[in-house]
């Protein structure tokens, strides 16, 4: 079986850029951890954590990886098992369940890059990110903090790929090379 190409790492790394694109090139689906948590809670996740705090969001995100990782899509045609890419949020791999039903799915990498690229992606971004705002510290500050608290959980992927010097495309290219490379050598099924 095709192992799933799963994409990790701190916000603004790129997995929500990269995904798709990897996905559109392999001609797999693509699935996002977040996406899921959102429709399936009917809020925004500024708004769950506000509402229901952080400890609900993990729950949901739990759930949600549990789900994306062990579902198998069937295409409608051949109805043969669609391999996928999923994209998950930031702070998945801090849960050891999300991480150990991520790498039984397939080939877990850690997107990363230089705190000073993720606050400027950050600034330019529309998104609201709740983990920032805590404790009052500046953007770049926050994001140092808790990259060094997630340095751990990300070292747990598969494979890491600094993004901080690269374009979407030259990532996706990293991404791909590096995924069939892995899939490989792990004796796994890949395209």
């Amino acid at each position: 079986m095709t192992p799933k190409l799963i994409l990790t790492g701190f916000m603004a790394s790129g997995k929500s850029t990269v995904g798709p694109l990897v996905a559109s090139r392999l001609g797999w689906h693509f699935l996002d951890s977040d996406a899921e948590i959102i429709a399936r809670a009917g809020k925004p996740i500024a708004q769950i954590f506000s509402d229901d705090g952080e400890a609900k969001f993990r729950a949901l995100e739990r759930e949600a990886i549990a789900r994306l990782a062990d579902i198998h899509r069937r295409c409608p045609h051949c109805h043969g098992i669609r391999p996928e890419v999923i994209s998950t949020g930031g702070g998945a791999l801090m849960d050891r369940a999300n991480c150990e039903a991520l790498k039984r799915a397939g080939v877990v990498i850690c997107l990363t890059a230089r705190p000073e690229v993720i606050a400027a992606r950050v600034a330019r971004s529309k998104t609201v990110r709740p983990k920032l705002m805590e404790r009052g510290k500046s953007t770049l500050e926050r994001i140092k903090e808790l990259m060094e608290e997630r340095r751990e959980a990300y070292a747990r992927a598969d494979l890491q790929i600094d993004s901080s010097e690269l374009s979407v495309e030259q990532a996706a290219d990293l991404v791909l090379a590096e995924f069939s490379a892995c899939a490989a050598r792990r004796g796994m099924v890949s395209r």
